[in-house]
């Protein structure tokens, strides 16, 4: 979720993904590796280590460490780590890319009986936004967007859109909302060619479900 108001992008939200959310996995796993059914560990190491390299130095951090240090690599480090990937690729457990979530009680690692549900949590953050505080005009928007949206497209490329659209209609025209959602997703999935999705610089389009809700923040009134 962003909001643009007068031309600034504010952010409301964040994405709880495994990276962010690395210090908080590793110490449940710390203190429960029971839930790693022998199969993970909990550390996490810049590369997935060889067996060639046991008994050599490599660089390491646990659910304590911002930084990284060295070990040696012994048997246990060989298994497959909790967090692996980097960016949008990052998987828990090489399973799921999300961290927070409702449901998924049944998801299980591929080909085993290993549960993923301990590690995800149903806490969401909260953020207020206090309306009374400023004055808004019919252009200022809350974009309430799925990670089809986001995954393809930026806070900046989202605004741009927005004004684009909301510029060409009238401030009085409800519509004009319903126009910028529709234009959002539609840029967002690309156009179909030989080669699957693509948005306009060649680049696959998103491949995930794209839902998006544009609530204006001040009606034709507060129009300055």
């Amino acid at each position: 979720a962003i909001i643009i108001r007068n031309g600034e992008i504010i952010p409301m939200s964040r994405e709880f993904t495994p990276e962010t959310e690395r210090q908080r996995l590793q110490f449940l796993a710390f203190l429960r590796p029971e839930l790693l059914g022998k199969e993970f560990t909990h550390l996490e190491f810049p590369r997935r280590i060889q067996p060639k390299e046991l008994g050599k130095k490599m660089l390491y951090r646990d659910q304590s460490m911002n930084g990284w240090a060295y070990k040696k690599i012994e048997e246990d480090d060989l298994k497959f780590p909790l967090i692996y990937g980097e960016g949008k690729k990052a998987r828990v457990m090489a399973t799921i890319g999300v961290t927070r979530g409702l449901g998924d009680h049944d998801l299980k690692v591929f080909s085993s009986n290993i549960h993923i549900k301990p590690f995800l949590s149903c806490f969401p953050e909260v953020r207020v936004y206090d309306l009374t505080q400023y004055e808004h005009c019919p252009d200022d928007v809350l974009v309430l967007g799925t990670d089809g949206l986001w995954d393809v497209t930026n806070d900046k490329e989202v605004a741009s859109v927005v004004m684009e659209v909301l510029t060409s209609y009238e401030p009085n025209d409800p519509c004009r909302y319903t126009v910028v959602a529709q234009e959002l997703v539609v840029r967002s999935r690309g156009v179909l060619k030989e080669r699957g999705w693509r948005l306009p610089n060649d680049k696959l389009g998103s491949g995930d479900d794209i839902s998006v809700f544009v609530i204006p923040l001040g009606g034709p009134g507060n129009y300055m």
